[in-house]
């Protein structure tokens, strides 16, 4: 029963557009009426009718430790005792910086501010003020947040400008985003010629998220990183899901590729908002008050995330860490596909580490084109049927799921065996 959820929900309707504060909340893609959270430790959620989940959504990845970790509980604490904001500088943001110039060698420079849609958004400022160009390249699925340049459909052709994927964009700034297939080497090939030297930045996804977990083709991140070093397009890794994630120093640790800028987020505030982009110096030094580029905020830098972020940190870089969570994603991901096997269900897992998707799908999911062709309803009722024996999976088939170190191998054991029910019950409905 979730009685309570249910009346908060009628309550928030009231109060917020579709009665949340970020639209996946509603659970629109599954059916049904969100869950209101009320407590989170280890590997687990509360809500607030008392019941109890296994949680695979992590608050969409930052909580690589699990909820309230103790050590990092206890950072927090300190911070409180001391102030919760200056406006001013502070040591640890120093600190927070040397910790990612150190695993990203591709940061030489770096501005923390708030979010993962803020970096992105300095980001391309910062490019198109150093190229001189306005045009930016992205990927069809990748997701950068929400700010007007990226919210943008793909055309019916690769060479396609964009036109507005959301009222409120301008159609003239829409114009200036090309996108193109992710993973489609014909496709970026063909963008950078139709349009050569033209493009300020092409701004990826290394490992997509929002599509479902979609990893790159071997050589795809490498041609892109050659293309625009040959056109000086500033190439622009968004690891604010991956960064801290898939390896200590992201997707470009674990795929040997140098981007000219980085934005990252989620994992480096250990659960707080936070977000940074950085990159090489003679870009990062255009930034203000260094340079003209203007971009500043109240709260960044803010003691509470920064704290969390470095006590997070300091915990990643202990030995095996990253090895339990590729054994953690291993065994989550082997389990799912041999339950939807024996039950005779499509299914294809994609995973990198502690990252993975489910894709209700036969073929391969290599794009958003294929990840559209899963049945999204057979997920919605898998989604509900896991959700009924205490599993949390994101609601939406276009999400990614994640693992944590508080996860056990029997929270994974659990977790395996409720899915091979549900996929019998969800089979049901079909």
């Amino acid at each position: 029963m979730r009685q309570k959820s249910e009346e908060l929900f009628r309550q928030a309707s009231e109060l917020m557009p579709g009665g949340v504060n970020s639209p996946v909340r509603a659970f629109r893609a599954v059916g049904g009426e969100p869950v209101f959270m009320a407590s989170g430790r280890g590997a687990y959620l509360t809500d607030v009718d008392g019941n109890q989940y296994v949680d695979f959504m992590l608050s969409w990845g930052p909580l690589i430790l699990g909820h309230c970790h103790p050590e990092v509980v206890e950072a927090l604490a300190a911070v409180l005792a001391t102030g919760t904001s200056f406006g001013a500088s502070t040591p640890s943001e120093v600190e927070l910086a040397v910790e990612i110039r150190n695993a990203f060698p591709s940061v030489e420079r770096v501005r923390l501010v708030n979010s993962g849609t803020e970096a992105t958004l300095s980001a391309l400022r910062l490019a198109r003020a150093a190229t001189g160009r306005d045009k930016i390249l992205k990927f069809e699925g990748c997701y950068h947040g929400h700010a007007d340049s990226l919210l943008v459909k793909a055309g019916s052709g690769v060479a396609t400008l964009g036109l507005p994927d959301s009222p409120g964009v301008p159609k003239a700034l829409a114009e200036l985003t090309l996108t193109v297939p992710y993973n489609n080497f014909e496709a970026l090939e063909e963008a950078f010629q139709t349009h050569r030297n033209q493009f300020a930045a092409a701004l990826v996804e290394p490992i997509a998220g929002n599509m479902g977990m979609v990893p790159p083709r071997p050589r795809f991140l490498e041609r892109l990183r050659s293309l625009t070093e040959e056109q000086g397009t500033v190439l622009i890794f968004d690891e604010v899901i991956t960064g801290f994630r898939v390896a200590y120093g992201g997707a470009q640790e674990l795929y040997g590729i140098q981007p000219d800028l980085t934005t990252l987020g989620k994992v480096i505030g250990g659960g707080l908002p936070v977000g940074a982009y950085g990159g090489k110096a003679s870009l990062m030094e255009r930034v203000a008050p260094a340079g003209p580029v203007y971009q500043a905020g109240t709260l960044s830098g803010n003691p509470l995330a920064v704290a969390a972020g470095l006590k997070t940190l300091e915990i990643l870089r202990r030995p095996g860490t990253y090895a339990r969570l590729e054994a953690l994603g291993a065994k989550l991901a082997s389990g799912l596909a041999e339950g939807a096997t024996s039950a005779k269900v499509s299914l294809t897992v994609n995973r990198v580490g502690s990252m993975l998707t489910p894709f209700f799908t036969a073929g391969p999911v290599t794009d958003y084109a294929s990840a559209r062709e899963c049945d999204t309803a057979f997920f919605a009722r898998f989604f509900r049927a896991l959700l009924d024996k205490g599993i949390y999976l994101p609601p939406s088939q276009f999400e990614t799921a994640f693992v944590s170190l508080a996860h056990s191998d029997e929270d994974i054991d659990k977790a395996v065996r409720a899915a091979a029910e549900c996929f019998k019950e969800a089979g049901k409905g079909s």
